[in-house]
């Protein structure tokens, strides 16, 4: 299914101010909060859409990345999966965009108020090199990465098997505790972590000897990265929940992809352009000849008309790279060099001097090319 514009789910401009961005998140977080519309599937995906645009709009790396290069740009999903954020997800990391109007994240019967924690596991960064063919076809690479897995022995629990998880006396299963102080405005109810499970709600009576209760160890995993065609050099792609394991079952964390683009042996990349100088002999370019030129898929003849000056710019259209957003592909940019020789025989400079005579070999008087600084300015830029 296609993702609706960020922007559009907000309400706001690409040039709308943090603070802009953050009140429309809030408003429409509160018309479609569970706890208001109970048993609401569409107000639930509303919820999770709005947190998913903020999540990106709020992040100015992110924003940078989705403003140039739309969904794709962001990867494999926007930080949380794309929809497959859960409300913990949620409210552990825009619980306070709600501030005090309904307690603690919100709960408007209660029912949402007692969260357990919530364990998620740090972010890895990984980088990786690819030629510009590989961008221009777009590449599917396997790479091995080491990091926290969830151990195998205990299935990720933490428990020595066979053995069970106590419910926390302290707090009793919630995770969190209440306390009611007298202020001069009256009684004040705070909810803070419980103190004695960490805000987990339960502890195990025995722990397993892998992990040592833990429920991740050291571990590699070979990981499959689908990478769109037209990225560019220093682009992050985020794979949801491929990074180090959380403790105890808890949110996987994501794996950042770093492109490093490799310089290519006789192409320079231009944006979605690609640029070759090709230097041609002096007869060459007054008798005219034809060329083979370097293209991302082999060689491509190109014919050089007679009388071709240097600096003259030859275009292959659509030989480029494409658009990141599918939006056609640049084109290939052919700078022609007249090649002058810098060491000559007696019988070659006997010749160039008797040409020296003709009137057809000298510039014509007033031949000028008012683009000629301007399209190699471009050309080499």
């Amino acid at each position: 299914m296609t993702k609706r514009d960020y922007y559009e789910i907000l309400g706001v401009s690409k040039n709308a101010e943090d603070s802009e961005i953050k009140k429309a998140y809030r408003q429409l977080a509160l018309k479609y909060h569970p706890d208001k519309n109970p048993d609401d599937s569409a107000a639930e995906e509303k919820f999770k859409e709005a947190a998913e645009a903020y999540d990106v709009l709020s992040n100015p790396e992110k924003k940078s990345r989705y403003d140039r290069y739309g969904h794709q740009g962001l990867g494999n999903s926007s930080g949380f999966g794309g929809g497959g954020m859960s409300m913990d997800d949620i409210f552990s990391h825009f619980g306070d965009i709600f501030g005090g109007a309904f307690g603690n994240f919100g709960g408007f019967g209660g029912g949402q108020s007692q969260r357990r924690k919530v364990n998620y596991g740090s972010n890895l960064r990984v980088k990786i090199k690819m030629t510009l063919e590989e961008i221009s076809a777009g590449v599917e690479k396997k790479i091995n990465v080491n990091k926290n897995v969830s151990c195998k022995e205990c299935s990720g629990t933490g428990a020595k098997n066979g053995s069970s998880f106590k419910t926390c006396s302290t707090c009793g299963g919630r995770g969190q505790v209440s306390r009611v102080t007298n202020t001069f405005l009256g009684q004040m109810q705070t909810t803070s972590a419980c103190p004695t499970c960490g805000g987990e709600g339960q502890s195990i009576t025995e722990k397993c000897t892998s992990c040592f209760g833990n429920g991740i160890v050291k571990g590699d995993e070979v990981i499959s990265i689908k990478i769109p065609a037209g990225v560019a050099d220093g682009m992050q792609l985020s794979l949801s929940g491929k990074g180090n394991a959380a403790a105890r079952g808890g949110q996987p964390g994501d794996l950042i992809v770093l492109i490093e683009e490799m310089e290519h042996a006789e192409l320079i990349r231009d944006g979605n352009n690609l640029l070759y100088t090709q230097y041609i002999s002096f007869p060459d370019a007054v008798m005219g000849t034809s060329v083979e030129i370097p293209t991302l898929e082999g060689k491509a003849r190109v014919k050089i008309e007679a009388g071709t000056q240097s600096g003259k710019i030859l275009k292959l259209k659509n030989k480029g790279l494409p658009s990141l957003n599918s939006y056609g592909r640049g084109d290939l940019l052919i700078g022609i060099n007249v090649w002058t020789p810098q060491t000559l025989t007696k019988e070659e400079k006997h010749i160039i001097t008797n040409l020296m005579t003709s009137e057809n070999i000298k510039p014509h008087p007033g031949a000028k090319d008012k683009n000629f600084f301007e399209k190699m300015r471009e050309f080499f830029q």
